[in-house]
């Protein structure tokens, strides 16, 4: 008998109860029915399904419907992603929460904290795929995977020790968006462009031996100079052709710097003079390497001032420094002018703060020879892209593509199966005893 009104959330629930138990969205792989398979691109276990998980889901659940209808072994594979970095935060958050004063990560451990993380997941993936089955969603559910997994786990161990012993995984001293309230590196996609309303600051660097002859260098982060180990100037400008090869005397250093021609110095762009900092700069970075200079890193992980600036600095925040480096310019007659200056700032999309060019240890995939095949199927015509236009866009990104920082520092997540021994040796293994007979065998070696 039909109810007067009709109540779709009682309907909906009986009718989805019915075909997922009678085995509805099954795949059945031994059968000699033609496979369509959709992996469905894991939602993050950090809270509640939103309307784009909607959308996609849903157009995904018409395509996986109409192939299962036509007679195909569809397989739509369910499944959720750990999301290291959004899912710690939102257990920091919750721990804090508790209590007067509330309780770091620290305080419990690691071992304890992912003890936290776990029960946080059970929670929330289990409303992720309440909610996905709520839409109707017609995954094979009896397959769901967690990226973190142990069969996942162990497969991103055996790819990452397998991609290392092909040399297309290595370790490396970079330069990384440092978060500084996170303490972790992040990508470029986690970092966000927000204009901001700052200052350009003109600063006098003494030209050696060259008695009130001064190179003036603009900056909008004067706390930087700390860590300057060159001037650049274009190898074309007239104005500086005389100083190239010589040296400046950093301020407040005392350091002695050379002054390099470089054409990433513009000479219609301030004063055409541009101080390097090659540990706390992207681009200061690349003029670095092209001429050998020595990178100092001048902050620690919570971008405070460290042992390698003048005592009087040390652990001072980065914008408590630019404050005291603009003060001791002025008072050294050193400041020239200050100007209003228009600029975008990197914030951390998660942390809120702003992300620092940091000079560390990472491990780094080899981008640029993994992207090789994916240029050449465009090339050819195997890749096709619609409109063809975007093809311009497609080699711009694939051929400048730049080394890829995949380690991070979160204690969620996939570790990096990489142990370190006391003399300086890495030893990257699928497990610690196949890294410790590599130490061992290492360790015999240098006693021979």
């Amino acid at each position: 008998m039909l109810e007067k009104t009709f109540r779709p959330d009682e309907v909906e629930k009986k009718h989805y109860a019915a075909w997922e138990e009678s085995g509805a969205f099954a795949a059945h792989p031994d059968s000699n029915q033609t496979p369509y398979t959709i992996m469905m691109p894991p939602p993050n276990v950090t809270g509640s399904l939103h309307m784009g998980h909607a959308l996609t889901f849903t157009l995904q659940d018409v395509l996986i419907r109409y192939e299962r209808m036509k007679g195909r072994d569809a397989l739509w594979q369910p499944g959720t992603d750990h999301a290291g970095i959004a899912t710690q935060m939102v257990v920091e958050r919750q721990l804090a929460q508790q209590g007067k004063e509330g309780i770091k990560r620290t305080d419990l451990g690691r071992e304890k904290f992912l003890e936290k993380v776990w029960e946080w997941k059970a929670e929330s993936g289990g409303a992720i795929t309440h909610q996905l089955r709520r839409l109707g969603a017609s995954a094979d559910w009896p397959r769901e995977r967690f990226t973190m997994d142990e069969g996942l786990s162990q497969a991103v161990r055996k790819v990452f020790v397998d991609l290392y012993r092909q040399g297309l995984i290595y370790r490396d001293k970079r330069l990384v968006n440092w978060d500084p309230k996170l303490h972790t590196a992040i990508s470029d996609l986690e970092v966000q462009q927000k204009e901001s309303k700052g200052h350009l600051w003109h600063l006098r660097y003494p030209v050696e031996g060259q008695k009130d002859r001064f190179l003036t260098v603009a900056t909008t982060r004067p706390e930087t100079m700390l860590g300057d180990t060159a001037v650049a100037v274009h190898p074309e400008d007239a104005r500086y052709q005389d100083l190239i090869g010589k040296h400046v005397i950093l301020p407040i250093v005392g350091r002695r710097i050379p002054v390099v021609a470089d054409d990433y110095a513009d000479p219609e762009t301030g004063s055409g003079a541009v101080k390097i900092t090659p540990a706390h700069d992207f681009n200061d970075f690349e003029v670095g390497k092209r001429h050998g200079l020595e990178m100092i890193n001048i902050f620690d992980r919570d971008a405070r001032i460290n042992e390698n600036a003048p005592a009087a600095y040390r652990g001072l925040d980065r914008y408590k420094a630019r404050e005291k480096v603009i003060a001791e310019f002025e008072a050294l007659g050193l400041l020239e002018k200050v100007e209003d200056h228009a600029m975008t700032l990197p914030y951390g999309d998660r942390s809120g703060v702003v992300v620092e060019p940091w000079l560390t240890d990472q491990w780094y995939c080899d981008a640029k020879t993994l992207a090789q095949p994916a240029i050449k199927a465009v090339e050819e015509g195997r890749t096709v892209f619609v409109p063809k236009q975007w093809e311009n866009t497609y080699y711009d990104w694939m051929r400048n593509i730049q080394p890829w920082c995949i380690s991070r520092q979160l204690w969620w997540g996939h570790q990096i199966p990489a142990w370190y021994s006391g003399w300086g040796g890495v030893y990257v293994a699928e497990t610690y005893e196949d890294a410790l007979v590599q130490a061992l065998a290492d360790a015999t070696e240098r006693e021979i």
